[in-house]
C-alpha cells in the first residue's frame, strides 16, 4: 500500500480542504495518509510553514503543494504509485 504524508497543522483551513479532497479521491486500500503536524518539528516548520498543505510520498520524496484540485491529485497519485 502506498504511504503518504500530509503536512499540516492545527487550524489550517486549507489543510481541511486538502483532507476533504483526499477523502473524495482515494478509495479504500489506495493509500495510507498520515497527517504530520509541522508545529512539533522545527525543521518541518521551517520547510513547510508557508507552503502547507503539502502531500508527500516519503519513499520517492515527491511532493504536491497546495493549491491542487482533483485532477492534479489524481495525476500525483498515479506518479507516486497509487493503483
Amino acid at each position: 500500500m502506498l504511504y503518504l504524508e500530509l503536512m499540516t497543522t492545527e487550524g489550517c483551513h486549507l489543510c481541511d480542504h486538502a483532507i476533504m479532497l483526499l477523502q473524495a479521491v482515494l478509495r479504500p486500500g489506495d493509500a495510507e495518509v498520515d497527517l504530520v503536524d509541522i508545529a512539533f518539528d522545527d525543521q518541518l516548520l521551517e520547510h513547510y510553514a508557508t507552503r502547507i498543505p503539502v502531500l508527500r510520498a516519503p519513499v520517492s520524496g515527491k511532493e504536491l503543494g497546495w493549491p491542487f484540485g482533483e485532477s492534479e491529485l489524481r495525476l500525483y497519485l498515479e506518479d507516486v504509485g497509487a493503483d
